[in-house]
C-alpha cells in the first residue's frame, strides 16, 4: 500500500529515536517551562528554580536532561552556568506543541478563527 504512494519516505531509525528522546524530555511540564524562558534568554539555575517555582537542584537535574538530549546548551563563566535553548529547531518544536496544546483545549473564538499566543 505505501508504495503505490508518491514520494512516501520513512525516516531513518536513528533520526526517529532522536525524536522521540526529545518528545520524552518534553513530557514534563517543567522543563518546557524552562525551555520557554531559555527561549526568551539566558539563564541560570537559580533564576530559573524562581522563575518555574521548583528547587534549584531539581531545576539542575532537567537541565542535565535538556542538555543530553541537546535541546540547551551552557555556558560556563567561572563558578557559575548559564543555560540558553539549543538552536531555533528547539523554538520550532515549543511552538508546534503549544500551538497544538491551544487547538486542544478548544481556544478558538467565536468567528471560528483560531487564537495563538505570540510566543518568542
Amino acid at each position: 500500500m505505501h508504495d503505490q504512494i508518491r514520494d512516501f519516505e520513512m525516516p531513518e531509525d536513528d533520526a526517529v529515536q532522536v525524536a522521540a528522546d526529545a518528545f520524552r524530555m518534553l513530557s514534563d511540564k517543567n522543563r518546557i517551562k524552562i525551555l520557554v524562558a531559555l527561549l526568551q534568554g539566558e539563564s541560570s539555575v537559580n533564576c530559573l528554580a524562581e522563575l518555574i517555582d521548583a528547587s534549584p537542584s531539581a531545576v539542575s537535574q532537567h537541565l542535565a536532561k535538556l542538555r543530553l538530549a541537546g535541546l540547551v546548551n551552557v555556558r560556563r563563566e567561572g563558578t557559575f552556568a548559564y543555560y540558553v535553548a539549543a538552536n531555533t529547531h528547539v523554538k520550532r518544536l515549543l511552538d508546534e506543541a503549544l500551538s497544538h496544546a491551544d487547538h486542544a483545549a478548544g481556544h478558538i473564538d467565536a468567528s471560528g478563527s483560531h487564537r495563538h499566543r505570540a510566543r518568542t
